[in-house]
């Protein structure tokens, strides 16, 4: 099952759900991200901003850190990042500074996210070092992330 067929965005987007369970059974808010490369999950991510008293521990931010550890490397621009919320606006900095070249995501995160929002950080292309956006899915499993 290849990473980028709508299949396979539901089974990783469930890995997602079931990370924000987790987060949502810690006292955070539910959200879960992955981090998939070669069509395997090689980094997660919980929210875990209350519990370290630190903004910076989003979900998807602690699944790029976790790949950047696993793979040795900065770029993760051969890696898709899945999420049951779209990534804020801080989060969206971070997935374009590494470099990822898809962006799967649930429900959208309003005017603090970083691809819906006015400030739509995820289709920027006036940052020419990021170099071009990266492809973002929308409303993966919207149902079951609203429930969450």
């Amino acid at each position: 099952m290849s990473a980028t067929t709508p299949n396979a965005h539901e089974f990783f987007m469930r890995k997602c759900i079931d990370l924000a369970i987790e987060s949502k059974t810690n006292g955070e808010s539910p959200v879960g991200s992955i981090i998939v490369r070669n069509d395997t999950v090689i980094a997660t991510g919980i929210e875990a901003g209350k519990a370290n008293m630190d903004i910076t521990f989003h979900a998807e931010i602690e699944a790029i850190r976790m790949a950047r550890k696993v793979l040795n490397t900065a770029d993760l621009s051969d890696c898709i990042i899945y999420t049951t919320h779209e990534p804020c606006i801080m989060c969206s900095y971070v997935i374009r500074q590494a470099g990822i070249g898809m962006v799967v995501m649930s429900l959208s995160s309003g005017d603090t996210g970083g691809f819906n929002s006015q400030l739509p950080v995820l289709k920027d292309t006036s940052i020419t070092k990021w170099g071009a956006p990266p492809i973002v899915i929308t409303g993966i499993l919207d149902a079951a992330c609203r429930e969450l």
